[in-house]
């Protein structure tokens, strides 16, 4: 009698899940949001009604175990469900000191004109450094601003590395004032001028609890937010501050591991009166990775005292 009510409970199951698994409609899964291609390094820019997100283009084969990124792309939203592709706006290659490596960047406009912050291997000085590419339109196409880097790995010396000038966010204060953050274990910033090509004054750092790169600044009624990569492979978590300039409270993780991708790079924006967090991961489409990547997008929400509440990432994504 045992055996047989097992066997029952067994088919009822089973009919359940059979039912459940044919009223999943996969259209609905809006994650990720980038199909067409592997795209990693997300940074959203809200201009007007529309929401621009710019990626660097993950091209590596899928045997082939680190990044291959030659260029940047950008694709445009008026509901964060359905996304345009635009023409490819900036390569490696237009930064004639350059020699490859496009990787984590990110837009920011300023009276009309709009100004590229990307992370490029250097050609002549070693490591990494930090190049700026200017348009008129936040689609492109972009050309180099200064014909030379604003940021290379020889300014900074808190650390051997040759890849700590890497993923730079920009953000304007209030005030006017710019503020260029960036780096890889340790965290950097500077003040920009208001042409926002040159350092307006010294490279200092934050401290922040294991730090590792992939620094995003936004504000929200009256706090200021450093999310960043924590430890590795990467969560994210976050700071609080009052001030943008410090000092920073550390208020703990905000997102998990991303699938199977060892990093994870984040953008927060506010759109149309919800707050979105912008990402990355590894285990969607086929044969994603750490090397291989697709941008996702989340709602995020916060609590009554300003902390952020932890992200649920979803298939289903912004519906």
């Amino acid at each position: 009698m045992k055996n047989t009510i097992t066997s029952l409970s067994l088919l009822v199951l089973l009919a359940f899940c059979q039912k459940v698994q044919s009223q999943i409609d996969p259209a609905k899964f809006n994650n990720p949001i980038i199909k067409d291609q592997y795209t990693g390094d997300p940074a959203a820019l809200v201009y007007k009604d529309k929401v621009y997100l710019y990626a660097g283009h993950d091209e590596a084969a899928k045997d082939f175990n680190f990044y291959k990124m030659n260029e940047w792309v950008v694709y445009s939203s008026s509901d964060m469900k359905k996304w345009e592709s635009h023409p490819v706006p900036l390569k490696t290659t237009d930064f004639a000191w350059a020699k490859g490596d496009a990787w984590a960047s990110q837009v920011i406009e300023r009276n009309g004109k709009f100004y590229w912050y990307v992370t490029v291997s250097h050609g002549t000085i070693h490591g990494k450094s930090i190049g700026i590419a200017i348009s008129d339109s936040p689609t492109g196409p972009f050309k180099d601003a200064l014909g030379k880097a604003l940021i290379t790995n020889d300014m900074t010396t808190h650390t051997k590395i040759s890849w700590d000038d890497i993923d730079p966010t920009v953000y304007i204060d209030d005030d006017g004032q710019a503020y260029l953050i960036w780096g890889n274990t340790v965290c950097h910033y500077a003040k920009l001028k208001e042409n926002m090509l040159e350092l307006d004054g010294p490279i200092q750092t934050i401290d922040l609890p294991h730090f590792t790169e992939a620094p995003w600044i936004h504000k929200h009624k009256g706090w200021y937010y450093l999310s960043y990569a924590y430890e590795f492979p990467e969560k994210i978590a976050y700071a609080m501050s009052k001030s943008i300039t410090g000092p920073w409270e550390f208020k703990g993780i905000l997102n998990e591991i991303a699938g199977n991708s060892n990093t994870n790079h984040q953008s927060i924006i506010d759109f149309k009166g919800q707050s979105y967090f912008i990402y990355h991961n590894g285990a969607t489409i086929p044969d994603g990775g750490s090397f291989r990547r697709s941008v996702c997008v989340d709602k995020l929400y916060y609590n009554k005292d300003g902390t952020m509440k932890r992200i649920i990432m979803t298939s289903e994504g912004i519906q």
